[in-house]
């Protein structure tokens, strides 16, 4: 099997939770060596939702923990020196955090000059909001993503993570790091990549933007046909209480969607853009999608061009034959968890398991060139 693309990167990550271990995930799963350095003993104000063992913690998976007393001056000589030969390093504390625990972005850039020093954070390292706490829905409310999350019936509201800790956090702080280690494999020096929630939100909000800009949708909740006024753009309750979702945009689209459902002769629907018989025409689609069960609309709908999806559950998602066909999902140890993605054409990922805290502290150590002397003083001083 092809070697993966990140093969020979090595990754320290700074134990967290959030987006940050996300991002470490990612990475190994393309093969990067990633080294999670884990607190001996939990902070007291974690939050409590952690996975009740490591066998869950999807986000570990393909990792090596090795667990370090951050407290004491020899484990931050430990971290210091991992740091020396890594690539990447990736912390999601709030600003300050590090640089207290004496592993700031000064202090590891003169270990290692080449590292790129990847911090996730919601609000940023500076800004007035920068020291004050907050969780994914009020980033995204903030940069404006959450915005046309709502309708004229209903308050803002996303999936939670989706937006904000995943795509405004993981997904930009990945695409700033892999941007500063080509840089600095290219010849440049190491830098500081500063990703914020609030800035990679509203930087995927860019085509919310575009619609904004051509007036497509308006400050006006529910009255653009992205956000819940147009009846072929919306999701529908059906017989059993399941939902479906329909967003028939073209022309050609929207026509095969009335054929299907019998709706094109009515002069209700005559007209795709006339905005005064939206909201009747909602009503109408409701009417005729509560008649029939989730079930029986997939079999009328499905695989057309109507544009057409049923809203799964994560107990069905994964059972999907399209899901199935794609291998979007796996279960390891008995653990569902959604595949890498995307897919590339030369080389399939193979599933890390989750290490235990502190699992290859002595190999990590080994691999770095500490010798097995100064290893066993390290273990018996309680530093490792």
């Amino acid at each position: 099997m092809a070697k993966g693309p990140l093969e020979g990167v090595k990754v320290v990550e700074i134990a967290g939770i959030g987006p940050a271990p996300c991002a470490g995930m990612m990475l190994a799963d393309m093969g990067a060596e990633v080294v999670l350095v884990e607190r001996k003993v939990a902070s007291a104000n974690a939050a409590g939702v952690l996975p009740d063992g490591e066998g869950q913690a999807i986000y570990n998976r393909g990792k090596r923990s090795i667990a370090v007393d951050l407290k004491a001056a020899a484990g931050v000589a430990v971290v210091l020196d991992l740091i020396a030969d890594a690539d990447i390093l990736i912390e999601g504390f709030r600003p300050g955090v590090m640089e207290r625990l004496g592993l700031g972005p000064q202090v590891a850039l003169q270990r290692n000059p080449k590292l790129v020093y990847g911090r996730l954070t919601g609000w940023g390292q500076t800004g007035p909001l920068a020291q004050a706490a907050g969780h994914d829905p009020n980033y995204i409310a903030l940069s404006g993503a959450l915005w046309y999350g709502g309708s004229a019936q209903r308050e803002p509201t996303a999936p939670l993570t989706l937006v904000g800790d995943l795509g405004g956090g993981t997904m930009m702080l990945l695409w700033g790091v892999m941007c500063a280690l080509h840089q600095a494999r290219a010849g440049g020096e190491g830098q500081v990549v500063d990703a914020a929630i609030t800035d990679g939100s509203a930087y995927l909000s860019s085509l919310l933007w575009m619609m904004y800009n051509t007036g497509q949708i308006r400050d006006q909740l529910g009255a653009g046909w992205a956000d819940g006024a147009a009846p072929w753009n919306g999701t529908y309750r059906c017989a059993d209480g399941e939902f479906i979702t329909l967003c028939a945009l073209e022309p050609q689209f929207y026509q095969e969607l009335l054929q299907r459902l019998e709706l094109d002769r009515e002069p209700l629907f005559e007209k795709q853009w006339d905005r005064k018989a939206w909201p009747e025409a909602r009503a109408r689609l409701e009417q005729r999608l509560a008649t029939q069960t989730r079930d029986q609309w997939c079999e009328l709908l499905e695989g057309t061009d109507a544009c057409f999806a049923p809203v799964l559950s994560f107990a069905e998602a994964p059972l999907h034959p399209h899901n199935v066909a794609r291998q979007t999902f796996s279960s390891v140890n008995g653990v569902t968890q959604p595949n890498p993605a995307p897919k590339l054409g030369s080389h399939q990922p193979q599933l890390g398991v989750p290490p235990r805290c502190g699992e290859h502290s002595k190999q990590v150590l080994e691999n770095a060139g500490y010798a097995a002397d100064q290893v066993a003083a390290l273990l018996t001083e309680g530093v490792i």
